[in-house]
């Protein structure tokens, strides 16, 4: 037998054999398989009623799988006795039916609330389940690192991941061959045949993709030397070539181009946009302390260059994001990126110190320091929900009172027009606490305020957005737009014979239709989609075209009216600027949008339109 069919014989060996070492998992990874294949039976008609309880169950499962791995490596290679065993295994069957018990009891939404048809799993009860598998990996790959003279956190990090991406390819090959046969049984022998087949399919792969998973690790059992182990952890050549050559050297460029950052506030001060230099930063300390781990062990001159280098230039770093996340807060006060942001910036500066102090030996405190974080974040009273809206409410109180808009609890429409970064700021706070899920607001906060109209009603001013010269939108591919929505109202048609419905959902890009009018045949063709997506409307009595005009005179007539500026929720505009009226001297048209949106894209040099033609109007003249 060849090296490669052992290996593969050994891949295969190890699934079967992970229903001996790990059965709570596999059990958790079947029930999540099985209720996945109920879902499939079932249509949504039918399945709706049940939707809450399968996404409990979902939940539920796939925490106690991972759990399960975790505690079960804990009793193997801490104990390793029959009774601790039996007791983690059943520990594993106590998580999956606590966390559905709190999930449906405590975890759904109120469809009264949400305006939905039924109750969903809310975004913070599936954060915290989130947070308890990240946890529970966390502390599997820790664990998973026992005995020190065998392996460390950094080799079972590694493992771990060998292991998913092992999984991931066999189950992609897996996948496509059973599906190729599928499919050609479906195109040469039976083409009544169910698309459900295909997610049948994908169902049994996940499951077995798992089985191979689990079954890649070695024997972790307390007094056994598994040769698997060496193998299964040892990074292979290519894989440190890919760190060393080519991984190192684009981190220690982006370390350049943030370093060079920093100098560069010092003279001018920050002048990148927030969200820019959060996605950015957070990449950066994420990818960065990863890779560090990962070459933990490397012995080139490139390894040990970036493991002392790279904690003293993140600190360095650090601080200047701090810089920048101060004055960011002292604008917008706290929000979730904000929050976020914070949370990340401690995780990387207490591990950049711990590494500058413990080196190696700091993986596990940076892997207890992130799960810490994680748990903060998802707290009833500090969490990423609670704190950024109690923020916001202290920050719109403020600017209320300040223009006396606010008084014995109740909104006071503003007397005179406050000036225009007032306007925008108290804008910006009401739609973030507008939009927040399960936000406890103060009695005084209309759920309704985001919308336009209930804005103005209540504050006596339209809802501001920041002007066109806004740093983000002067950005090399920043972004520049408007967007209007057609308000509630009616439309008089009292005037008019017929109205047309020019709706196109077939993606041709033009939509056409006929009347039989009192001087003959009328054709008309709408063409929301000729470059460069200016529509053209056209009309055509007896095939003479009576009435040809695209919608440039219109967009100048719109972006006079409404300067376009960063993106943000649509402006309601009412009918007046939402309709648009035509004459010839056989017709008169009405148009009728819903909603306009066009954006530019300096990046790109390229313009985009969208019209949603609500309906045409049109009468003939005497």
């Amino acid at each position: 037998m060849s090296a490669f069919t052992r290996s593969i014989s050994q891949i295969f060996k190890g699934a079967a054999r992970a229903f001996q070492t790990f059965p709570a998992a596999n059990a958790s990874a079947l029930g999540f398989a099985i209720v996945t294949m109920i879902r499939i039976q079932l249509d949504w008609p039918q399945q709706e009623a049940y939707n809450f309880l399968f996404n409990c169950l979902h939940w539920a499962f796939a925490l106690g799988a991972v759990f399960s791995l975790a505690a079960i490596t804990a009793a193997q290679s801490r104990c390793n006795k029959a009774r601790s065993f039996l007791m983690a295994n059943l520990l594993g069957a106590v998580a999956v039916a606590a966390t559905f018990l709190l999930l449906y009891l405590f975890g759904g939404t109120d469809p009264a609330l949400d305006a939905s048809r039924i109750t969903r799993v809310s975004d913070l009860a599936a954060a915290r389940v989130t947070v308890a598998l990240l946890v529970s990996l966390l502390a599997f790959i820790i664990l998973a690192g026992y005995p020190k003279d065998q392996s460390d956190f950094a080799r079972s990090l590694f493992m771990t991941q060998k292991a998913f991406f092992i999984a991931l390819i066999y189950g992609g090959v897996i996948m496509a061959g059973a599906s190729g046969v599928a499919g050609a049984i479906q195109a040469l022998l039976y083409r009544g045949m169910s698309m459900k087949v295909y997610e049948y399919i994908g169902t049994l792969v996940g499951f077995l993709a798992f089985t191979i998973f689990v079954g890649y690790f070695p024997d972790f059992r307390k007094g056994q030397v598994d040769e698997k182990r060496e193998v299964a952890q040892k990074q292979p050549r290519f894989i440190e070539v890919l760190f060393g050559y080519i991984m190192i050297p684009i981190a220690l460029a982006m370390t350049a181009v943030l370093l060079v950052w920093a100098g560069k506030t010092i003279v001018t001060g920050v002048g990148s946009s927030f969200l820019q230099l959060y996605g950015i930063a957070t990449s950066y300390a994420v990818g960065g302390l990863w890779l560090h781990i990962m070459v933990t062990r490397h012995e080139s001159g490139q390894a040990i260059f970036y493991r002392r280098f790279y904690p003293i230039a993140a600190l360095v770093i650090l601080a200047f994001e701090a810089w920048a996340l101060l004055i960011q807060l002292s604008g917008s006060g706290l929000k979730m990126t904000e929050y976020t942001f914070i949370l990340i910036w401690i995780v990387a500066a207490a591990a950049s110190v711990l590494l500058l102090i413990l080196k190696d030996k700091a993986h596990t405190a940076i892997a207890a320091l992130i799960s810490v974080a994680a748990i903060f974040a998802v707290l009833q009273v500090v969490g990423y929900q609670a704190l950024p809206v109690k923020s916001q409410v202290h920050r719109l109180e403020n600017l209320l009172v300040s223009q006396a808009m606010l008084k014995d609890g109740q909104l006071i429409p503003a007397a005179s027009e406050p000036e225009r970064a007032l306007r925008a700021s108290i804008t910006d706070a009401v739609n973030y606490l507008a939009y927040a899920e399960d936000a406890k607001l103060p009695v005084w906060f209309d759920k309704h305020l985001g919308e336009s109209s209930t804005f103005k009603t209540k504050l006596g001013f339209e809802q501001t957005w920041p002007l066109p010269e806004d740093d983000y939108i002067n950005m090399p591919g920043g972004y520049k737009g408007l967007s209007l929505i057609l308000q509630p109202g009616a439309v008089d048609i009292s005037d008019y014979r017929w109205m047309v419905s020019l709706q196109d959902y077939s993606g041709k890009g033009n939509a056409s239709a006929t009347i039989n009018g009192d001087k003959g045949l009328y054709r008309i063709n709408w063409t929301p989609n000729t470059p460069p997506g200016i529509p053209v409307l056209r009309v055509e009595l007896d095939n003479r075209v009576i009435l040809e005009r695209d919608m440039n005179a219109y967009i100048d007539q719109l972006t006079a009216a409404f300067p376009p500026g960063r993106e943000g929720p649509p402006t309601q505009a009412d009918l007046k600027d939402m309709s648009l009226q035509l004459e010839t001297p056989e017709v008169t048209v009405l148009l009728v949008f819903n909603n306009i949106g066009m954006n530019v894209d300096p990046g790109q040099d390229r313009f985009n339109y969208y019209f949603n033609l609500s309906a045409l109007y049109l009468k003939e003249k005497p």
